[in-house]
């Protein structure tokens, strides 16, 4: 919309990564080292705040510049907004797998967080697709007005700040039941927080976690950059159309109600599995019936209530995914404790969110070389220039060639070992230490 191309605003974002590559790991093992009243996870929270806030308004407000001056202010605005959110993501993402060391609590903690997640991102959409992104005679699609991100931008920073000041003040009274580093442990160096690094890599079932976010993100990060050309261009929905995608926010409370009794039933690493599995045939349905002359007419509610549908199920399926591989990553903690008597919370927390970063923003440089040279959408083109040919390889793309990609971090998740069974077994012996003052 503002004239610059994907694959410059894709490289804008993959530059940031250069900052992530740094901070991530140092930010996770100067977490799980850091002494204050507050915890080693509060403190990082609550400083990220106001910056992580003023990078994202920024971000959606550039000045009126130039092609290349615009590239410089997205580089710039992504590393600070980056940045800001490695020093809260990483402590806030760690501070859930000390909550509890139960398998099933695990899972059920973070279903909650999830459940929350959705009704507050669900309500932000139909809000800004109704208030914000609203249709005008010159842009009958309100998702194509430049002049709409800034209060969009001041909405969002402020809803950001407000959810993750909430999100910090009401856990700090257990602060006092979280685990405190040692005074030997309470050192940041940079040297040991590389020798903590490989020792985490060390860690077989953490590590094939870690290599399946890296393949499973470059998809994410593919098919995301999509979303708005696929919604906008290839199903022609209005803003107002688009408010309904809301909705998927049922998909999201069935998977927080069912987690409890799906996870007492089938382990994790086959419902993560088994979920994205599904995805990948969901989303290719309603895109195959358009193809095939079969879907409902462009505009009519029909093929809005088809598209929110699926939406749903795969909001559905890939929450239960996601929460069952934030809980896998909380287990592989408690083996790296018995193995090396270390607690790395945010040091595991801090490669998974790198590498999904990392990947991520190699998925959307890949989106943007694709729809700048494959599919042939035009920087600053109104809707009517796009053209039916290159909709059609977008949507190729999206529903058919890129999901081949999840094979791959599908098997890797599989190699995962530890079980229900070996977790107990690992508490156990855990819970033995603890009590003999071993650990």
């Amino acid at each position: 919309m503002l004239g610059l191309p994907a694959s410059l605003a894709s490289l804008a974002i993959l530059l940031s990564l250069v900052v992530d590559a740094v901070s991530d790991p140092l930010v996770g093992s100067f977490s799980d080292n850091l002494r204050h009243r507050l915890g080693r996870r509060h403190p990082l929270m609550y400083g990220s705040l106001a910056p992580l806030s003023l990078g994202l308004y920024l971000l959606f407000a550039p000045p009126a510049w130039g092609q290349d001056n615009l590239f410089v202010w997205l580089l710039a605005m992504t590393v600070v907004t980056r940045l800001a959110f490695t020093f809260f993501a990483i402590p806030w993402n760690a501070l859930f797998s000390e909550l509890s060391d139960d398998y099933q609590e695990r899972s059920i903690l973070l279903a909650w967080r999830f459940g929350v997640g959705w009704i507050v991102g669900v309500s932000f959409i139909y809000g800004t697709y109704d208030a914000i992104f609203v249709a005008t005679p010159a842009f009958p699609q309100g998702q194509l007005n430049p002049a709409a991100y800034q209060p969009f931008a001041l909405v969002l920073a402020g809803i950001v700040f407000v959810a993750g000041l909430a999100s910090t003040w009401l856990t700090r009274d257990q602060i006092p039941y979280l685990r405190q580093p040692t005074d030997e442990e309470a050192r940041f160096e940079f040297k040991r927080a590389l020798r903590e690094i490989l020792l985490a890599l060390q860690n077989r079932d953490f590590l094939f976690l870690f290599l399946a976010v890296l393949a499973s993100s470059v998809i994410i990060g593919t098919n995301q950059a999509f979303d708005i050309y696929m919604t906008t261009y290839f199903w022609g929905f209005s803003g107002e159309q688009l408010r309904f995608m809301s909705l998927t926010l049922f998909g999201g409370l069935v998977a927080f109600l069912t987690i409890g009794p799906l996870q007492r039933t089938i382990d994790k690493k086959y419902l993560l599995v088994g979920c994205s599995i599904v995805i990948m045939f969901t989303t290719a349905f309603p895109v195959t019936l358009k193809l095939l002359g079969l879907a409902p007419p462009t505009g009519s509610t029909a093929l809005v209530v088809l598209v929110v549908s699926v939406v749903a199920v795969n909001a559905y399926l890939a929450t239960v995914a996601l929460i069952m591989f934030g809980s896998m990553i909380a287990d592989t903690i408690d083996l790296q404790e018995l193995k090396t008597g270390l607690r790395q919370e945010g040091l595991f927390n801090s490669a998974i969110s790198f590498s999904a970063k990392a990947t991520n923003g190699v998925g959307l440089v890949i989106a943007g070389l694709l729809l700048d040279f494959v599919a042939g959408i035009p920087a600053g083109a109104a809707a009517g220039q796009i053209t039916e040919e290159a909709v059609f390889r977008v949507a190729i793309l999206d529903a058919y060639v890129v999901p081949l990609g999840n094979i791959a971090w599908l098997i890797l998740a599989l190699k995962y070992s530890i079980t229900r069974e070996q977790h107990a077994e690992i508490r156990a012996k855990l819970d033995e230490a603890r009590n003999q003052g071993a650990v």
